[in-house]
């Protein structure tokens, strides 16, 4: 079993800290498993035969790991430690480290840390011993983006309104976007806030990883 570190940005690590969120789908960059994917879905036809298969890639390449292995999450954090300024988790213990994500822009807590002239340090800066999520892989494949399923969409931390079953993305404290009660349709949306405009249309082979939380979420 082995130990990488993964990014997540504030929107996500809250989807995966109220057990929203599952999965989470990355851009396949390696163009031999993109070729292979290819052929294995027909739009090779001039090549014959093509080894090793992509199921040998998902089980020895996959750059997020193998299943079993772990992920500890970085997202954007302060470290406390000679600031002089106290922060306490929702049981009271005092920690050392403050994390955006539960600060989102404009609430007290941001409005505290401004006070103070502190300031949130990028996810990719966060050392091992800052992180707070742990997840084990439970699941990995390689698919076409725009093949996720209504199913799949709704566990990448979509929020579901209650009063109406219509699904929204949710950011901090407020809902980014409109509402459909198809949930690919909002994916669709976040894909496009996180990877920029026109990336859905690109439609591009992504690993989709599952997991559980090991510690730190509510799974």
């Amino acid at each position: 079993m082995k130990e990488r570190p993964i990014l997540f940005n504030g929107s996500m690590v809250k989807a995966i800290l109220e057990g929203r969120k599952t999965q989470t789908r990355r851009v396949v960059k390696s163009t031999l498993i993109i070729d292979q994917a290819e052929f294995e879905c027909g739009n090779r036809p001039h090549v014959t035969r093509s080894e090793p298969n992509l199921q040998h890639y998902v089980d020895t390449d996959c750059p997020y790991g193998q299943i079993g292995d772990r992920l500890w999450v970085r997202e954007a954090f302060m470290d406390l430690s000679g600031t002089g300024v106290e922060h306490r988790d929702s049981e009271g213990k005092l920690q050392k480290y403050a994390y955006a994500a539960d600060c989102p822009k404009g609430s007290h807590g941001d409005e505290s840390r401004k006070d103070f002239g502190l300031k949130w340090k990028p996810s990719i800066h966060m050392p091992r011993s800052a992180s707070r999520i742990l997840l084990e892989i439970t699941k990995i494949r390689v698919e076409r983006l725009n093949s996720i399923s209504r199913i799949d969409a709704a566990k990448e931390g979509l929020h579901q309104l209650p009063a109406t079953g219509r699904y929204v993305i949710n950011k901090g404290d407020q809902y980014f976007g409109g509402a459909s009660s198809n949930p690919i349709e909002v994916f669709s949306w976040l894909w496009e806030d996180i990877s920029g405009s026109g990336s859905w249309g690109k439609n591009p082979w992504v690993w989709v990883v599952e997991f559980k939380v090991v510690s730190g979420g509510a799974g």
